[in-house]
């Protein structure tokens, strides 16, 4: 049976830990608006090519209301990031959403990010030297993938740092898909949604150097700031987002260049090539998670066919991002690719407002590990490497390596 006359899976199965399920490329070429099958039973479409998953990001029918009556749940058990209340509550189009994206996005410029650079170096040598202490083999991802980006987005927010481990938990029951029961789901997002609005009340007592507070200081909705309710959402929101998915990242990124000893050599003669190294392995990366799931409350033409009005549409970044028809050998990985407009932040107005914060960590994370372990290789054969399962993220369960 062809991939056009099929119902997939989706997540669509796949054992390798860095290389994509072959369905990508059956599907981009034959299949572009697939039909699949979501944890949750189900039905939704699958958009795999580079054009129609732009245009998708771009077009405002394609909404975020996936809490409407006839929306495709992801999860068996509801909750999660994507069909919680939660995600309501920071509005998600229109002057609501751009006025939060101005408050908020002044925290991740660019230029606020090279200011960063020197602290997010000094916690990678720390971490690092850490690592080196405890002697090889050691796993990359529980000694520097998972508390860097952890450690950086507390100092942002205001938030201490050693309850990181209780972070880690309550991300992982939002990003469920069918690891969690829902019973387990709903304490947990108790808890988070407590945690943060204790803290919140706190730093209204005294405020700090931090996010947090500064939303705090701009007022309330009549004074042109968020309501309370609003900058707790937003809290969990950026700690979640703020270290899983780039505590995963360095994983994977670490791993694909390791996987090919030629490619981390390249790094060491040139590191001029880590800007660019970072973006292709961004690009490459073929366990990014679930994608972008988008509501039509109305129908809509995408990829050639007419979807009904209450279709759930996923838009698989990753997929898109290996298509030949966006990118000049687009399975092979080029250090030196410029321009690389690849789509794993997403596009249009609502791309990943983190994403200068996701790339000085990962910038940083190379150099400093390029540095200080250049003879770094992996403690295990690519092939041993294994994903992570039942979450909305995709990474690596470890990434053993010695130097």
């Amino acid at each position: 049976m062809s991939v056009n006359e099929q119902v997939l899976s989706y997540p669509i199965p796949n054992d390798a830990a860095l290389d994509p399920p072959a369905e990508w490329a059956e599907l981009r070429s034959g299949c572009p608006v697939a039909h699949v099958k979501l944890p949750s039973g189900d039905a939704a479409k699958l958009i795999t090519r580079y054009e129609d998953v732009k245009q998708v990001l771009a077009d405002p029918r394609f909404t975020r209301q996936l809490t409407a009556p006839d929306a495709a749940r992801l999860s068996a058990d509801g909750g999660g990031v994507f069909n919680s209340d939660v995600a309501t509550i920071i509005p998600d189009s229109g002057d609501g959403h751009l006025h939060w994206r101005r408050l908020v996005g002044k925290w991740f410029t660019a230029k606020r990010m090279a200011a960063m650079r020197p602290r997010m170096a000094q916690i990678a040598e720390d971490l690092i030297d850490d690592l080196v202490k405890r002697g090889a083999p050691g796993d990359l991802r529980a000694a520097l993938g998972f508390p860097l980006p952890v450690y950086v987005i507390c100092d942002m927010l205001g938030v201490p740092a050693e309850d990181r481990d209780r972070f880690s938990y309550w991300s992982d029951t939002l990003l469920n898909l069918t690891r969690y029961g829902k019973e387990e789901i709903e304490t947990a997002q108790a808890e988070f949604f407590q945690y943060m609005s204790d803290l919140i009340t706190a730093k209204r007592a005294e405020p700090g150097d931090d996010l947090l507070s500064e939303l705090l200081a701009a007022g309330g909705p009549d004074d042109g700031g968020l309501a309370d309710l609003q900058i707790i959402v937003t809290g969990m929101a950026l700690l979640v987002a703020g270290h899983e998915t780039t505590a995963n990242m360095i994983g994977k990124m670490v791993s694909m260049l390791l996987a090919d000893r030629a490619r981390w050599e390249a790094l060491q003669a040139d590191p001029s090539l880590i800007r660019t190294a970072v973006e292709e392995t961004l690009r490459l990366d073929a366990n990014s998670g679930f994608g972008l799931p988008r509501y039509l409350p109305v129908e809509a033409e995408i990829g050639g066919e007419t979807l009904p009005k209450g279709t759930t549409v996923i838009c698989s970044m990753a997929a898109a991002n290996r298509d030949e028809s966006a990118f000049e050998d687009a399975a092979e990985m080029d250090l030196t690719r410029s321009p690389n407009a690849h789509l794993a932040f997403g596009s249009g107005a609502h791309s990943c407002l983190g994403q200068s914060l996701a790339r000085t960590e990962l910038q940083v994370v190379l150099e400093v590990l390029l540095r200080k372990l250049p003879a770094l290789e992996l403690a295990v054969p690519v092939a041993e490497l294994e994903r992570v399962e039942g979450l909305a993220v995709g990474g690596l369960r470890t990434v053993p390596v010695r130097w």
